[in-house]
């Protein structure tokens, strides 16, 4: 399937089109944004749950960022929770903290742990289970123009398609965020090439979209100058996504469990 990247391409551009609609962008009616970018064409997520996430990640000003519980888009697991599984999870688990992991194993698991959670969240939450409903409708029609329109098949679009989209779309989170005592040092930038930055709508300067989240994306560039300029203290600055390869690719980017919490502050 030749067309297969350029549909990954989309689809993870169509993310980042997403992630600016839930700040408020391109327009001011919060209901011209949802029509924008509620098209299911990831199909894992229902745009509802995915604003109201991505949200609450937003809250505290970044003091409660990578913390289990209070950041849902948090990668890190509870202290003991590897322990509580078999080898082969296990390693699994560890695998998804490398970046070669996270971009093999990462969209399953994500979609895996997503799925599982939002099920028991599902079974005693009536508004719950009608986002679900309706996202479900939603996926379906996408497919039916999928497959009868496009003429590609429902394996091809989930394995060609959404599944490489989904990870391109890890490639951009997976230095964004690492715990850390000082909150100010939990998130990252990585200073893309121009074409990775358009794809990613330079969510890639996240320490400058974390400090101004109702920032535009075009806007990002010239308040990520302005704030290096001023010294702005924050995590590591990747010099473009080839230096996150060379240093993380085999290796851990962060620990699976989280390394500041104890046992007993772990949800549940």
């Amino acid at each position: 399937m030749v067309a297969a990247p350029f549909g990954a391409l989309i689809v993870a551009w169509y993310g980042s089109l997403q992630h600016e609609t839930i700040h408020g962008h391109p327009t001011r009616s919060r209901r011209l944004n949802r029509a924008i970018g509620g098209l299911p064409l990831s199909l894992w997520v229902p745009y509802a749950i995915y604003r109201e996430t991505h949200i609450q990640h937003h809250r505290h000003s970044g003091r409660r960022l990578t913390e289990i519980g209070r950041d849902p888009e948090s990668f890190y697991l509870p202290p003991g929770y590897l322990a509580s599984v078999g080898r082969v999870h296990r390693l699994i688990l560890q695998a998804n903290c490398t970046l070669l992991g996270r971009l093999l194993l990462g969209p399953l698991l994500a979609i895996a742990t997503f799925w599982s959670e939002e099920y028991r969240r599902a079974r005693h939450d009536r508004r719950r289970r009608n986002i679900w409903i309706g996202h479900a409708l939603a996926s379906a029609l996408l497919l039916v123009w999928v497959c009868g329109v496009c003429r590609i098949s429902v394996w091809s679009y989930l394995f060609l398609v959404v599944y490489p989209g989904i990870a391109i779309t890890h490639l951009r989170s997976f230095a964004e965020h690492q715990a850390d005592d000082q909150s100010l040092l939990r998130t990252n930038v990585v200073e893309a090439h121009p074409l990775l930055a358009l794809l990613f709508l330079n969510n890639n300067l996240h320490v400058a979209h974390h400090a101004y989240p109702h920032v535009p994306w075009h806007e990002l560039p010239d308040i990520w100058r302005q704030m290096k300029h001023r010294g702005v203290r924050c995590g590591r600055i990747f010099n473009g996504y080839a230096e996150v390869p060379q240093d993380y690719l085999w290796r851990p980017f962060i620990t699976a469990e989280h390394p500041l919490m104890k046992r007993q502050d772990a949800p549940g």
